[in-house]
């Protein structure tokens, strides 16, 4: 019998259940399959359909002409000996690097996973801008780095990733299409099945991706790169903000606000002698009072290339917005021994390369 072939072999972690039943349809494999599959894949890693035994040999061998498996590979890990953060300078199939941190927490484990080679935001105070987007990574990639990661605890006998966050190298919502693809990979339950309120999707602000990101995924966390009270210094800090500024950045957080019926975060990175005053602290204040909402104050990692140091004003600015009803955290410090912050490990292997 000749078995069924389609004109492209598709990446198997690249579908989301819905449309890996949908390509198994097209060559008349049964819908439960797809179950199957996402098992194996997900919850057994396997990386060779013959090792899937429930599988008919026939199916099979169709499996393996229509799809295959990609690779990524672990080429460098630091590990912060104080809190455990570990960070995977990880190269893709065409030799371009990423990178993906795992942290570990009282609650469990965290990844925290790119969506971009490079990133063209050019925020001035992080690594990841400090080389320009090269291309998007595809859904299977932004996927395989927890499969990745959870294979390398595995072998360690170190226990499961609970949470994940979008917000390594790159800007997910400028590459909202894979982005999209990859969060229903990350939530199935028959897969990888983590829970939407932990899962975390952080955004420099690209307005019109930040409702339909509202409509897609009503129940997913969405923090917000804010990291500035005023136009004038948010548009410093973060050329976005001459394209979005804070005016319209508020109308869409109160449009996403009432769609999602969710609590928002805005993340703001303190920056010594910049953007960490009282006036700062009032006036950001003022500008998120009454929203539902709550600030994560961020410890900044030094970047060589850049001209920013950390702030040591953590508590008053602190109080200054827990007087005004702001719910207020300061992010745990991780990795700061291992330059942790996004692309410093990226930026260190380009340099002793001398090339992308």
């Amino acid at each position: 019998m000749q078995l069924r072939k389609m004109p492209t072999k598709l990446s198997i972690h690249s579908l989301s259940l819905n449309s890996l039943t949908d390509e198994l349809v097209k060559l008349h494999l049964k819908k439960y399959n797809g179950i199957q599959i996402y098992q194996w894949i997900y919850q057994e890693f396997v990386d060779s359909f013959s090792k899937m035994s429930n599988i008919s040999k026939n199916s099979q061998e169709i499996l393996t002409n229509n799809f295959y498996f990609n690779q990524l590979t672990i080429v460098k890990e630091l590990i912060d000996q104080h809190d455990g953060t570990i960070k995977f300078l990880i190269k893709l199939s065409d030799d371009q690097l990423i990178e993906t941190v795992l942290m570990k927490f009282d609650y469990g484990y965290s990844i925290c996973i790119s969506s971009q080679v490079g990133c063209n935001m050019g925020c001035k105070f992080c690594a990841s801008g400090l080389h320009k987007k090269i291309r998007n990574l595809s859904v299977d990639e932004i996927v395989l780095q927890y499969v990745e990661v959870q294979k390398y605890l595995n072998k360690k006998s170190k226990g499961r990733i609970s949470n994940v966050v979008i917000m390594g190298i790159g800007e997910p919502f400028d590459n909202y299409a894979n982005l999209k693809e990859a969060l229903n990979i990350f939530n199935n339950h028959y897969g990888i099945a983590i829970g939407n309120r932990h899962i975390t999707v952080s955004t420099s602000g690209i307005l019109p991706y930040i409702l339909q990101f509202g409509k897609d995924f009503p129940q997913i966390n969405l923090a917000i790169s804010l990291h500035a009270p005023n136009d004038s210094l948010r548009s410093q800090l973060m050329p976005i903000n001459k394209k979005y500024d804070i005016v319209n950045l508020m109308n869409t957080v109160k449009k996403y606000l009432k769609i999602t019926k969710q609590r928002i975060c805005f993340e703001y990175i303190l920056l010594k002698n910049i953007n960490d005053i009282d006036e700062h602290a009032e006036q950001l204040a003022k500008l998120i009072k009454g929203l539902s909402c709550y600030v994560n104050l961020i410890v900044y990692n030094n970047v060589s290339e850049n001209v920013y140091h950390p702030s040591k004003r953590f508590i008053p600015f602190m109080q200054i917005l827990q007087n005004h009803g702001i719910i207020t955290t300061k992010r745990l410090e991780r990795g700061i021994k291992i330059n942790a912050a996004c692309g410093q490990l990226r930026i260190r292997q380009i340099e002793v390369n001398g090339k992308l």
